[in-house]
């Protein structure tokens, strides 16, 4: 028994000088960069797990994210912070040039490993894939994110805003508003029709099913992220997050390969009779458009081995999952923004009247969104306080030098866009909501890494011109019928970090019609 014991404490013991050894050897590596003192082998890990204490008053995000904002202050000078998952070093960087290196590079273009918890959802989509099978499907699709392409989609834009506004003027007798609930059901009713092709009603109650499973899926998933005891797949499928996570996704997938079947069929069945479908179809110069679907389902019969069904089901679910509730987030701080700040709304209101000139009752135009020049001002001042995607994985490919820092090959890199926006160096007085600093003057001289609400470099968002055009359409169709004014100071609206950055509580809002 004594020598059973003594080759058990053997062994732990020879752990313990192995870790030890490694924890040393990669903490010498980063020599120079700063951070806050990691506890050894637990890393700071422990910071993480108590954002999750059941006696905190408020959801986990946000101690998350206030405990990140705060930490990475203390270092913009440097631009760089260590944090250790365990034995695992993850650099947070949010200096202009670093960014730069880092986003811009054609070798360093994997994702973080928190990604691969998107892969049971999203396949192997534009989001989470790599290398060839990326740029491939890059290729593929930007084409269809083209400006011009896009203001098809300007009908879809204007029939849903206006549900939203009949919503609102619904409750403008109440003492309030919920903002981003209404705002995110009206983006779930577009990427559906300009995604899909459906029309799911989401805003008018249709659905139920479907609308809340895309909800509840993010919001799982950013617990799983946040638990290292659901990590493993087999620990997750057991809890009850993980059965929540799978009914949902199985929900959501059959909802997709159901629409991709019967779109294919009806796709199919045209050609045999050797005519050409109208429905959900516009016209471009001659050349017909349709929603993502329609044109990655016309590539996959021409040519299956280009793009399969799963491929196709893979990207619309990654343009379902991004292209809703960060362009939800988008429109709700916005609005509150402007309702904050009358001086602000003033001068939107002063735009879109020159646009407009009184009638309130005409859709918007493509030349009308060109010449709302303040309110994308407006708009990108609030993605900067507000950035929809708070934050930026990826692994480095090779070793980035920066001044006196070397960062090694194999690091994962967090740009924290958050506190990337919140550089006094780059943006003075950075809590101060002020849409000028977007003006073409104010803008000349910044650096093009500074401002990255929609990530940069050869792996930045393919759909941003599409979120800008359907901001400026919804916000524009709102403003016109309304004056907004928030109802709570930017201190009493608390926000929390998941994979979108999102209000912890209601955006309480007040609509009075103009």
């Amino acid at each position: 028994m004594f020598a059973l014991f003594a080759w058990i404490v053997g062994i732990v013991f020879c752990v313990y000088l192995l870790l030890r050894r490694v924890h040393q050897n990669r903490r010498r590596a980063f020599r120079g960069v700063g951070g806050v003192a990691p506890i050894w082998v637990i890393g700071n890990v422990a910071r993480l797990a108590r954002a999750y204490s059941k006696k905190l008053p408020h959801h986990p995000g946000v101690y998350i994210l206030q405990g990140i904002i705060g930490v990475n202050s203390l270092f913009y000078k440097d631009g760089v912070q260590l944090f250790w998952m365990g034995l695992f070093p993850v650099a947070s960087v949010f200096k202009p040039e670093l960014v730069e290196i880092i986003l811009s590079s054609n070798t360093s273009l994997d994702k973080s490993y928190e990604y691969s918890y998107l892969h049971r959802w999203l396949g192997r989509g534009l989001l989470t894939s790599t290398g060839s099978r990326w740029r491939s499907r890059r290729k593929l699709l930007t084409p269809s994110f083209h400006f011009r392409i896009l203001e098809d989609f300007l009908p879809t834009f204007n029939d849903v805003s206006l549900v939203l506004v009949e919503k609102l003027r619904a409750q403008q007798h109440r003492d309030y508003v919920d903002l981003m609930p209404l705002v995110v059901l009206c983006t779930l009713d577009i990427v559906c029709e300009t995604v899909m092709g459906v029309n799911i009603g989401a805003q008018s109650g249709e659905n139920p099913e479907y609308v809340t499973a895309v909800h509840n899926l993010g919001d799982n998933l950013v617990e799983r992220i946040a638990r290292p005891l659901l990590w493993p797949d087999f620990l997750f499928n057991l809890s009850k997050t993980g059965r929540c996570f799978n009914r949902d996704l199985a929900i959501l997938h059959g909802f997709t390969e159901k629409v991709i079947k019967d779109k294919k069929a009806s796709l199919l069945s045209r050609e045999e009779v050797g005519r050409g479908g109208e429905e959900e179809e516009t016209r471009l110069g001659g050349k017909r458009r349709q929603a993502l679907m329609d044109l990655l389902l016309d590539v996959h019969v021409k040519d299956q081995q280009q793009i399969t069904e799963q491929d196709i089901q893979e990207e619309v679910d990654t343009f379902m999952f991004e292209g809703h509730d960060t362009t939800a987030m988008g429109i709700t701080f916005a609005l509150y923004c402007i309702g904050l700040y009358p001086r602000v709304q003033e001068r939107v209101h002063e735009e879109l009247e020159g646009i407009f000139e009184g009638d309130n009752d005409r859709p918007v135009t493509a030349d009308d969104v060109r010449n709302m020049k303040y309110l994308e001002c407006v708009l990108k001042e609030a993605q900067r306080l507000f950035p929809s995607v708070p934050l930026i994985g990826r692994v480095l490919n090779e070793d980035v030098k920066y001044k006196d820092i070397v960062i090694p090959k194999g690091t994962t890199i967090n740009c924290h866009i958050t506190s990337h926006h919140r550089n006094p160096e780059t943006f003075p007085n950075p809590e101060v909501f002020d849409p000028d600093r977007f003006s073409p003057e104010n803008v000349l001289d910044r650096h093009p890494f500074a401002f990255i609400p929609f990530s940069a470099g050869p792996r930045n968002c393919i759909g941003q011109k599409f979120a800008l055009l359907e901001e400026k359409v919804v916000i524009s169709n709102i403003l016109r019928r309304f004056t907004a004014l928030s109802l709570d100071p930017r201190d009493k609206v608390l926000l929390k970090m998941e994979f979108v950055l999102r209000p912890a509580g209601q955006i309480r809002m007040k609509f009075i019609p103009r």
